[in-house]
């Protein structure tokens, strides 16, 4: 991590192409099947449906788009990091932060067969209170709740 200077800002429309072409890539890897929607129904549900619920954030490195997260006080929607810059310290940068601004419990499913996700949550506090497969995708996922010991 020390030779990139990674900023976390505030979503802004104009990465909303790489946002989604970095996301579906992430997503596409972990769970080892396609995405369901086409490209732009995925921009338009980063431009308007999400952002009504969740606040989400960027991590950049030189302007290039290398994670998201999607999430309010209490929850967790989207957490994504670029498929090149996996396991140097991007997906705990934004979890910290969302774990800082939290109400001191945070929820989020993640995707069984994606047992890097699993590991990482678990790592981090995050303990496993329910499973299910209420997704688009139809496939089982895991429900995880983090408490700050605080």
């Amino acid at each position: 991590m020390n030779q990139h200077k990674i900023i976390i800002t505030q979503y802004n429309p104009k990465y909303a192409e790489q946002t989604v072409d970095m996301w579906r890539a992430s997503k596409e890897q972990a769970i080892g099947q396609k995405e369901i929607h086409s490209f732009e129904n995925h921009v338009y549900f980063l431009n308007h449906i999400l952002p009504e619920q969740f606040q989400i954030d960027l991590a950049l490195i030189d302007e290039k788009v290398v994670g998201m997260i999607a999430y309010n006080e209490q929850e967790i929607s989207q957490l994504y990091i670029h498929i090149d810059y996996q396991g140097i310290g991007i997906g705990q940068t934004l979890l910290d932060k969302v774990k800082a601004q939290s109400c001191g419990r945070l929820t989020l499913f993640t995707f069984e067969v994606n047992e890097i996700a699993q590991r990482f949550y678990e790592k981090h506090g995050f303990k496993i209170i329910g499973r299910g497969h209420e997704n688009e995708e139809n496939l089982p996922d895991i429900q995880y709740e983090w408490i700050s010991k605080k």
